[in-house]
């Protein structure tokens, strides 16, 4: 509300005059063609050929920045007002660099067609408030250009991104969602399951009591989860190994940790301790089975030998913890 009522008043498109326009449109297809590079330069390493698509795509730009300031040269003279998309009415804000860094490459390619899909609206409205034959055709040109640009974009991915490539960008996808994701929450969710299974089951069998044993289990859970999660980002960067956003890896670990050993220690708010103890087992069983089964789908284990060694380990914890909270 207050910054509504601070911020500078944004100009109606129907306000500007020719020149204004044709400024306007420079400036658009100026920051149009930084941001197509800006993707270029950020796909490069993993993504070459797609990274190659976005440089075509910031040349196709540039060229209709000339053709405005040609345009606007031949009409207004060289000097250009300043007008800039964040000063008008109805444009969609871009996103800083720093947070399309965070985008995936799916996420790219669709900011891609909403700009698009944006600069073809602004032309076909301004076209409507200009009087000029020369730069009313213009305008409709290059509202039927960017109209066009996703054509233009599926032209340059046959050229740049054949069905190798592009298997290969999507093995390359799903190999960083792995390691930057699933392989620290894994890793998480097995120390979080099986590691906490002794300290609760010893906690309930040598207390009986049910709320004894589930504070031991959320203080076992959050403490194994904060621990885990500083482990996981504080010992790999990412840089060299490839592996990611060490942020992103420790919270994957940490939060994975933190429910493997909340998913059975939960079960003890129930007051009558067996009812408790049955239901922590259930969901022990559920959890392990979990851990196999994503073993299997993402690190290619084996679903069976997966489910030897998650299972037969978390009963030998398993049954240490009953045994110990029993002696």
């Amino acid at each position: 509300m207050f910054r509504s009522l601070f911020s500078v008043p944004k100009r109606r498109l129907d306000s500007l005059s020719e020149q204004e326009i044709l400024a306007l449109a420079i400036s658009s297809e100026e920051d149009d063609a930084r941001i197509y590079l800006a993707y270029a330069d950020r796909l490069k390493a993993q993504y070459p050929d797609s990274a190659k698509v976005f440089e075509d795509m910031a040349e196709v730009e540039h060229t209709h920045r000339n053709m405005l300031i040609d345009m606007h040269t031949r009409r207004f003279g060289d000097r250009i007002p300043l007008v800039r998309r964040e000063y008008i009415h109805g444009f969609m804000a871009r996103k800083p660099d720093w947070l399309q860094a965070q985008l995936t490459i799916d996420q790219v390619r669709d900011e891609a067609e909403s700009m698009e899909r944006s600069a073809y609206n602004f032309y076909l409205a301004a076209q409507k408030q200009v009087s000029d034959a020369g730069t009313r055709k213009l305008l409709g040109d290059l509202a039927m250009a960017e109209q066009g640009h996703e054509d233009i974009a599926h032209m340059l991915g046959e050229k740049h991104r054949p069905e190798d490539v592009q298997a290969h960008e999507k093995e390359t996808t799903k190999r960083q969602f792995v390691l930057t994701y699933v392989q620290p929450g894994l890793a998480g969710l097995m120390d979080g399951s099986v590691s906490t299974l002794a300290p609760i089951f010893a906690a309930a069998f040598a207390t009986g009591d049910t709320w004894q044993t589930f504070l031991v289990g959320l203080s076992a859970s959050v403490g194994a989860g904060i621990s885990m999660g500083f482990t996981e980002a504080s010992h790999d960067d990412g840089k060299i190994s490839g592996r990611g956003s060490p942020i992103k890896r420790g919270l994957a670990c940490g939060i994975m940790t933190a429910l493997g050993g909340l998913g059975h220690a939960l079960p003890y708010l129930i007051p009558h301790f067996w009812t408790a103890t049955i239901t922590a087992g259930i969901v022990v069983f559920i959890e392990l089975w979990a851990i196999a089964f994503i073993q299997n789908k993402y690190m290619e284990t084996p679903f069976w030998r997966a489910a030897m060694q998650v299972v037969v380990g978390g009963a030998l914890v398993l049954a240490a913890g009953i045994l110990i909270g029993s002696g």
